[in-house]
């Protein structure tokens, strides 16, 4: 809320229970994962009456690291499966994901709807 970059790491065995804490189920709110969660918690931040005359950017992106490959999961289809990205290191930026799409989102639907077409 500062101006600092988030990032959520699910890690652990096939089967574990990753993709059940991290997203949960949509038709409960009360087992829903960590990121609807987040989303609730960031935008009311922003829409809180105190924010309103700050201007805000949020923006999201979407990858999985598996057997040290980067998939970007917001290219969608084969493109995703066949681009590999590089994790890459700036002095000003830190580091970042070279060619990791990233999406400018106003609102929770649409953040769920890159949320949904990543996954």
């Amino acid at each position: 809320m500062c101006g600092y970059n988030g990032t959520i790491f699910a890690y652990g065995q096939t089967g574990c229970g990753k993709t059940h804490t991290m997203i949960g189920y949509k038709s409960s709110h009360e087992l829903r994962g960590i990121i609807p969660n987040a989303f609730d918690h960031i935008f009311g931040y922003f829409d809180a009456a105190e924010n309103m005359k700050k201007k805000f950017l949020i923006r999201c992106s979407y990858l999985e690291i598996y057997n040290e490959a980067i998939r970007d999961l917001l290219l969608g289809g084969k493109k995703s499966e066949t681009t590999r990205l590089e994790l890459k290191e700036h002095p000003d930026k830190g580091v970042y994901v070279k060619d990791l799409t990233t999406c400018i989102v106003k609102t929770i639907p649409e953040i769920e709807n890159y949320m949904d077409a990543g996954t």
